[in-house]
C-alpha cells in the first residue's frame, strides 16, 4: 500500500519501505542493503555512501510523481549512473527471464498459441534490450567522461533525449491477448493471473524507469554540461593568463618609460627626463611590446593603473 507523502531525510527507512513496498527493488538498485534497523533515511544512506538527497528525489518522484526543478544542481549524476545501471542489470537478469519462464510454464498446455505468444514476448524482450544497451554503450560511457570533466562536441544528451522513445507498447499488446484469447480453469487460470501480475507490476516498472531518466537523470546530465562546459572556459581564460603571468619581468628603467608614455611624452621627451637617447627609448619600448604583448598607449595605461605604477585618481586628473 502505498502512503501519499514526500519522504525526508529523518524519516525512517523502514516506515517508508513499509507504506511503499514496491522501493523494495529501488533499494538494491541504490545499493542499500536491508537490516538498518530504526535508522532514518539519512542515517542509511551516509552509512551505506548512498547520497541521500539523490535518493529522496527519486523515491518521492516514483511514489508521488514529484520531480525535483530542472535546475536542481544538488542531484549526485553518479548516484544516479550507479542506481540506473543496477535497474537495467536487476531487469535484464533477472525480471525478463523469470516472467519468460512463467509463461512457458503457464503456456505449456497450449501448443497452438505458446510459440505465437513467446514470440510476441521475445520481441518486446528483444526492444527493451536494445533500448537499455544503447544507454550503457553510449550515453553511460558520456555522462563517466563528464564526471571527469570531458566533453566531446560529438555527443549531448539532448541527442539521446530526442530518441528516447517508450517501449511498453508491445507489452500492453501482450497482456490485452492473454486478458482476451487465453481462458484457463483451476490451477492454470491461478498461474496465468500470477503471471500477469508480474507483467503489469514490470511494466509499471519499465514506465517509472524511462521517466527517471526523462525528468531526473537528462535534467541532472544538462547541468553537469553545464557546470564543465563553463570549467572548460575557465580553463582557457586561465591558461590564456598564464603564459603573460610566465613572460619576462619589467625593469625598473621600462617602468618608468611607461610612466612617462601614459603621461603623454614623446620619445624625446622621455629621453630627456630620464638622460637616456631616444634609440635607448626605442629599445626599451620595444622589449615592453614583448613582454606585455600591449602595443597601445592606452593598454599601457590599464596595465600601469592595475599593477600601481600611477594612481588611477592621479591620471583622471591629469
Amino acid at each position: 500500500m502505498k502512503r501519499m507523502k514526500l519522504y525526508e531525510a529523518d524519516d525512517k527507512m523502514i516506515d517508508l519501505i513499509s507504506d511503499n513496498y514496491s522501493m523494495l527493488q529501488g533499494l538494491s538498485a541504490f545499493g542499500i542493503r536491508l537490516g538498518f534497523g530504526d535508522k532514518t533515511v539519512d542515517e542509511v544512506c551516509r552509512e551505506q555512501d548512498v547520497d541521500a538527497y539523490t535518493f529522496l528525489a527519486v523515491v518521492n518522484f516514483v511514489i508521488n510523481g514529484y520531480a525535483p526543478k530542472t535546475t536542481d544542481e544538488r542531484l549526485s549524476v553518479r548516484t544516479l549512473l550507479g542506481y540506473l545501471r543496477a535497474s537495467h542489470r536487476f531487469f535484464l537478469d533477472f525480471q525478463l527471464p523469470s516472467i519468460r519462464q512463467k509463461l512457458e510454464q503457464t503456456l505449456c498446455s497450449n501448443d497452438h498459441l505458446a510459440p505465437l505468444i513467446l514470440q510476441l514476448y521475445d520481441a518486446y524482450a528483444h526492444d527493451i534490450r536494445k533500448h537499455m544497451t544503447y544507454e550503457e554503450k553510449t550515453l553511460f560511457p558520456y555522462v563517466e567522461a563528464l564526471l571527469r570533466g570531458e566533453q566531446t562536441a560529438k555527443y549531448n544528451v539532448d541527442i539521446f533525449s530526442k530518441h528516447h522513445s517508450d517501449t511498453t507498447g508491445k507489452f500492453h499488446e501482450l497482456k490485452s491477448i492473454i486478458i482476451k484469447y487465453l481462458p484457463h480453469d483451476g490451477l492454470a487460470n491461478s498461474r496465468l493471473t500470477d503471471t500477469l501480475y508480474d507483467l503489469y507490476n514490470n511494466e509499471e516498472w519499465i514506465r517509472n524507469h524511462s521517466m527517471v531518466e526523462d525528468l531526473i537523470f537528462v535534467p541532472a546530465i544538462r547541468c553537469l554540461e553545464k557546470k564543465v562546459k563553463d570549467e572548460e572556459v575557465s580553463t582557457r581564460l586561465q591558461d590564456m593568463i598564464k603564459p603573460m603571468e610566465g613572460r619576462e619581468t619589467l625593469s625598473e628603467r621600462e617602468k618608468d618609460i611607461i610612466i612617462c608614455l601614459v603621461q603623454g611624452m614623446s620619445n624625446k621627451e622621455i629621453a630627456s627626463h630620464l638622460f637616456i637617447s631616444v634609440n635607448t627609448v626605442i629599445t626599451h619600448r620595444r622589449n615592453i611590446a614583448r613582454k606585455l604583448q600591449i602595443h597601445s598607449v592606452a593598454g599601457l595605461t590599464i596595465y600601469a593603473i592595475a599593477n600601481n605604477l600611477i594612481d588611477s585618481k592621479c591620471f583622471s586628473a591629469m
